[in-house]
C-alpha cells in the first residue's frame, strides 16, 4: 500500500479520537469507533498482503466482524435500552479539550518522542500520528463523564496501540496477536457488562452521580 495512504489511515484514526472529544450524541461516538476499528483492519489486512501470515488474517476478521460489527451493536442496543441518545458531558470545556489536544500532538511530534517514532524510520510519521492517537484516547478517557463513552475511550486506547504496533512492525509478534484476541473477546464483554449494571443501579451513565460511594 502506498506509504501516503498509509499515513492518510492513521490520520483517519487519530482524527476519529479527536471528534470522540466533542460529540454529543452516543449514537455518533459508536459510529466513529466503527470507522476507527475499520481503519485497523484496513492496517492490518495491508500487513497481511505484504507479509503473508494467515495469523495476520485471522486477527484482521476478527477485527473487522467483531470491533465493527458486533461491539457497535451491542453499544447501540445499550442506548436503545437505556433512552441515552445524549452523551454525558465533559469535565473540561470544549476550548480547553482543543488546547488539551494540540498540546499533547505538538509534544507527540517534538524531538521529545524522537527515538520512540523512529523505531522504523520510514514509518515515522505514522508513528507519531499513532502516539498522539494513544494519548489523545487517555485524556478522553480521563475528560468524559459518561461511563459509555469512558469505555469507548478505552477500546479507542486499545485501537492506536495496535496501529503504533502495526507501523512498528510488531503485527508478526505473538503476544500482541494474543493481546488483540483478549481484547476482542474480554473487553468488549466487559464494557457491555460493566455500563448495564451502571445503568441499572444509578439510572444514568454519568459518573458523577457516583460520588457518594467514596468513604
Amino acid at each position: 500500500m502506498d506509504p501516503q495512504l498509509l499515513y492518510f489511515l492513521s490520520l483517519i484514526i487519530f482524527l476519529t479520537v479527536v471528534s470522540l472529544h466533542f460529540v454529543r450524541r452516543n449514537y455518533s461516538a459508536i459510529l466513529i469507533y466503527a470507522l476507527q476499528s475499520l481503519m485497523v483492519s484496513a492496517l492490518l489486512l495491508n500487513s497481511y498482503s505484504i507479509l503473508k501470515d494467515d495469523s495476520i488474517l485471522v486477527i484482521a476478521t476478527l477485527v473487522l466482524l467483531i470491533k465493527v460489527v458486533v461491539a457497535p451493536k451491542f453499544l447501540s442496543d445499550i442506548v436503545k435500552k437505556g433512552d441515552l441518545l445524549l452523551s454525558v458531558g465533559t469535565y473540561f470545556e470544549t476550548a480547553l479539550s482543543l488546547v488539551f489536544i494540540v498540546l499533547i500532538t505538538a509534544v507527540t511530534y517534538s524531538q521529545r518522542f524522537l527515538p520512540l517514532v523512529t523505531i522504523v524510520y520510514s514509518n515515522q510519521a505514522m508513528l507519531s500520528a499513532a502516539l498522539s492517537s494513544i494519548f489523545v484516547s487517555l485524556l478522553l478517557i480521563i475528560n468524559r463523564k459518561g461511563a459509555l463513552t469512558q469505555v469507548i475511550g478505552i477500546l479507542s486506547l486499545e485501537n492506536s496501540i495496535v496501529t503504533f504496533a502495526i507501523f512498528a512492525g510488531l503485527e508478526q509478534s505473538v503476544g500482541l496477536q494474543i493481546g488483540i484476541i483478549f481484547d476482542i473477546f474480554v473487553w468488549l464483554t466487559i464494557a457491555t457488562v460493566f455500563v448495564s449494571m451502571i445503568y441499572r443501579h444509578f439510572g444514568s451513565l454519568d459518573v458523577t452521580f457516583m460520588k457518594h460511594l467514596r468513604d
